[in-house]
C-alpha cells in the first residue's frame, strides 16, 4: 500500500492503538499531538470513556504550561474510539498496548496480520514478552517490532524500538523514524531478549526495593526520596509502580518467571497481597501511596 493510500480521508495518517489503559491512552494522545489521526480500540467501553477523560485532563495541563501548539480540543478531535479492528486496513501504524498476557497478544497479532496490509508495521508495547514470540503468530513476521513506551507517555521522552529475529531492517528503521515523529527519543534494541534493556535494569532495582520494604528495612516513600535525591531519578520506583498499576506489575512478574527471568522478580508477596486488597495504584486512588481525586500523591498514612 502506498503512503498516499495509507492516509485517512482527512489527509492525515492513521494510527490504530489497541488497549485504552494507562499506556494505550498515552500512546494515542502523543500520536494525536504529533498530527496523526488515531483510532483507539478496547473491548471495554468504560475503558475508552476513561481514556478520553484522561487525555482531556492531560492535554489541559500541557496547554496550561504552554506545551501544546494547538488547543486540547483540536488534538482530541483527531482521536476516535472504535469497537473493532477493521481500521487496521487503513492504518499506517498499528500499536498493541493490551494486557501483558502473551496468549491475548498473539490472538490480536494474528487478527491484525489478517486485516492490515503487509506494508503496515505491527508494533507491540509489551514490556517483557520477546517480540519474536508475538511475531510467530503472524504470516509476515518481518513487519512486527517492539515500540516500548514509558509512562506517563505524554511526559516521558524515551521509547525502546526492538528488532525481533525476523524484523526487517527497513521496518526497524521505520520504527525509529516513527518514534522521532512523535517527538520521542528512540533507543535501538538490536537483540530481542525478555524485558529488553531499560526494564531489565529497572526490574533489578525494583526487585531489591520491594524486598527491602517487605522485610521492614525501609518505607516505600524513603526509597523514592533516596533514589531521587541520591541518584537523580525523576520519580522513585514505587511512584513508577503506582503509575503503571500494581496489577500490571503482577502480570509482568508472571511473564518474567515464565520466560526464565526469576532473577528480575521480587521474591516477596508484597505486591500480590496489595493487589488482592485492591491497592492497584494511582488509577484507583491507592497503591504504595494514596491519591486525592485531583491526583495529588499522599503518603499511605496521610489523610486525604
Amino acid at each position: 500500500m502506498s503512503e498516499q493510500q495509507n492516509k485517512s480521508a482527512g489527509g492525515e495518517k492513521l494510527v490504530l492503538v489497541l488497549g485504552a489503559g494507562f499506556m494505550g491512552a498515552g500512546i494515542a494522545q502523543v500520536c494525536a499531538q504529533a498530527g496523526y489521526r488515531v483510532h483507539l480500540y478496547d473491548v471495554k467501553p468504560e475503558a475508552l470513556e476513561r481514556a478520553l477523560k484522561g487525555m482531556a485532563a492531560s492535554l489541559g495541563k500541557l496547554a496550561a504550561k504552554g506545551r501544546l501548539s494547538e488547543t486540547p480540543a483540536q488534538v482530541l478531535a483527531r482521536v476516535q474510539t472504535v469497537a473493532g479492528l477493521e481500521s487496521a486496513a487503513q492504518a499506517c501504524w498499528v500499536i498493541e498496548a493490551a494486557l501483558e498476557i502473551e496468549s491475548l497478544k498473539k490472538e490480536l497479532f494474528a487478527e491484525l496480520d489478517r486485516l492490515a496490509p503487509a506494508s503496515t508495521p505491527l508494533a507491540s508495547n509489551t514490556s517483557s514478552i520477546p517480540i519474536s514470540r508475538l511475531a510467530a503468530a503472524t504470516q509476515h513476521p518481518e513487519r512486527v517490532l517492539g515500540t516500548h513506551f514509558f509512562g506517563p507517555v505524554p511526559l516521558m521522552g524515551l521509547v525502546e524500538v526492538i528488532k525481533a529475529d525476523k524484523t526487517s531492517d527497513e521496518v526497524f528503521e521505520r520504527g525509529v523514524a516513527f518514534v522521532r515523529s512523535l517527538g520521542k527519543t528512540p533507543v535501538r534494541v538490536r537483540r530481542d531478549i525478555p524485558c529488553f534493556v531499560m526494564n531489565r535494569i529497572f526490574s533489578a532495582a525494583f526487585r531489591e526495593a520491594a524486598d527491602l520494604v517487605a522485610a521492614g528495612v525501609v518505607s516505600p516513600e524513603d526509597v523514592d526520596v533516596g533514589m531521587k535525591l541520591g541518584y537523580g531519578w525523576n520519580a522513585g520506583p514505587f511512584e513508577i509502580a503506582d503509575n503503571a498499576g500494581l496489577d500490571t506489575w503482577v502480570l509482568i512478574a508472571e511473564s518474567m518467571r515464565a520466560l526464565g527471568e526469576e532473577n528480575l522478580v521480587s521474591q516477596s508477596d508484597l505486591i500480590p497481597n496489595m493487589v488482592a486488597q485492591g491497592r492497584l495504584g494511582r488509577k484507583v486512588g491507592k497503591g504504595f501511596y494514596r491519591y486525592t481525586p485531583e491526583g495529588k500523591r499522599l503518603s499511605w498514612d496521610e489523610q486525604a
